[in-house]
């Protein structure tokens, strides 16, 4: 992005980004395509292929394309999340932790974009943060479908479940807050040194 931002003008990879993530997203259309006869991992497989093969044909630029794979990616991770959140099963929250997971990674790039382009890069979407973080998200995702399994009755708690998403919501309102109270001088970069 910031190899991008010398040619393209201000503002450009936010539209960019904003445009590819909504295209992610449009897996939501993919019930009325299975209505309309494709096989449910068919038309996933064909949906992800299609949608691949038309940002290389509109992205052929390195960079642009690299910026809007990553945006599509996370607005299909959201709307396989808001899938899985109206799917009456025990994985009804897990869907929610998918929309909010990935909301986090593409609204920390566009609030970068738009509040502080100068350090605008792949990096802003946080999706190689680091090994930690890795290790920690991998570890939920195992430790939910541990408890789905063997304790199913602990993913009913609708109360509790409510309260956490709220806590998430409130969260991540106040770091997009204080990222545009920082403005300019917000970074991904952590110092310690002034």
């Amino acid at each position: 992005m910031a190899g991008c931002a010398a040619r393209a003008p201000p503002g450009s990879e936010a539209r960019l980004s904003l445009a590819t993530c909504l295209s992610g997203a449009s897996v939501l259309a993919l019930p009325l395509l299975t209505r309309a006869g494709l096989q449910g991992r068919t038309g996933l497989a064909l949906y992800v292929a299609w949608l691949n093969a038309l940002l290389l044909l509109l992205l052929h630029q390195p960079p642009r394309y690299q910026i809007a794979i990553r945006a599509c990616f996370l607005g299909f991770v959201f709307g396989c999340g808001v899938l899985l959140s109206f799917s009456q099963s025990s994985w009804t929250h897990f869907g929610w932790y998918m929309c909010s997971l990935s909301l986090f990674h593409y609204s920390e790039c566009l609030v970068t974009a738009v509040n502080n382009p100068k350090s605008l890069s792949l990096d802003s979407f946080l999706l190689n943060h680091s090994l930690e973080y890795t290790v920690a998200a991998l570890s939920s995702w195992i430790e939910f479908t541990l408890e789905n399994i063997f304790w199913p009755e602990l993913k009913q708690i609708t109360w509790l479940n409510i309260t956490g998403l709220l806590m998430v919501v409130f969260g991540e309102c106040l770091r997009k807050v204080a990222m545009f109270t920082a403005g300019s001088n917000f970074n991904h970069v952590v110092q310690n040194e002034k």
